[in-house]
């Protein structure tokens, strides 16, 4: 029951979807803004109507919890950086006992499947839905096809195969590639007993808005994208943009009539 109630609380219209703005970059790339940006990028995200926002352990700590209002925290147990010898190595740096003190109404972790280091990644993957499991946490799983093994990684049956990876070991959320063509992502989402969410795609890959709107229309349950909002000119805008597509929701509108500000696409 606790868990359910906190699944609840991922999605602010209690509708199921959910858009999510990953901000842990900063541990495998560098800074996402600089320091005194940080409040108004979180609160831009926030006040643009972000389900959740998702960070590592410290950086909860920069962040005050009146801020977030009916976002939801998710904390991130899994890190690698850009200068490790295997950039696609994950490796667990904190733990659901530590997410739950800090107030979190979910954690995450990152498996890539592909990669030199599958094994020990799906290994963590097990330790965290087991503890999330015994505190009753929603895991949100962000697994992709991404290695030396891995020819085509939005190949539709590999993404279906990635996917029900995350539910056979405890995810309750998963979060992958688009498949291509889009069209076919419908039946990776058809094969998934779990809700299905799309990453936002590199910074040059076209309209971040006409991506979200693919992404629904083949059936997704929403949207995670953090580089594309973070290096936005206007993040409150362009989140609240997403979360109208994703929930059907015309708040965008209201938002950029308050701000003054056309999203960017």
């Amino acid at each position: 029951m606790r868990k359910a109630l906190r699944l609840r609380r991922l999605s602010r219209p209690r509708d199921d979807r959910y858009l999510f703005v990953p901000l842990d970059h900063s541990v495998s790339d560098g800074p996402v803004v600089p320091r005194d940006r940080w409040t108004d990028l979180v609160d831009s995200v926030v006040v643009g109507g972000a389900d959740g926002i998702i960070v590592h352990k410290g950086r909860v700590r920069t962040i005050d919890p009146a801020v977030l209002g009916g976002c939801a925290l998710v904390v991130h147990l899994s890190a690698g950086t850009a200068h490790m010898v295997d950039a696609n190595a994950k490796v667990l740096v904190g733990d659901v006992e530590e997410a739950v003190r800090l107030g979190a109404d979910a954690v995450s972790v990152h498996v890539n499947i592909g990669s030199d280091t599958e094994g020990r990644q799906l290994t963590d993957f097990g330790v965290v839905a087991k503890a999330c499991d015994d505190w009753n946490v929603p895991l949100i799983a962000m697994v992709y096809p991404r290695g030396p093994r891995i020819a085509d990684p939005n190949d539709p049956e590999l993404l279906a195969h990635v996917v029900n990876i995350a539910v056979d070991l405890g995810a309750d959320i998963v979060k992958t590639n688009l498949a291509l063509p889009t069209e076919r992502m419908a039946e990776v989402v058809a094969s998934c007993p779990i809700p299905v969410l799309v990453a936002g795609g590199p910074a040059t890959g076209g309209s971040l808005v006409d991506h979200a709107r693919t992404a629904m229309a083949v059936g997704c349950s929403g949207l995670a994208v953090g580089r594309r909002v973070f290096t936005s000119p206007s993040p409150m805008p362009l989140v609240a943009e997403l979360a109208s597509i994703v929930h059907e929701d015309p708040r965008a509108d209201l938002v950029r009539a308050v701000t003054g500000v056309v999203a960017s696409s």
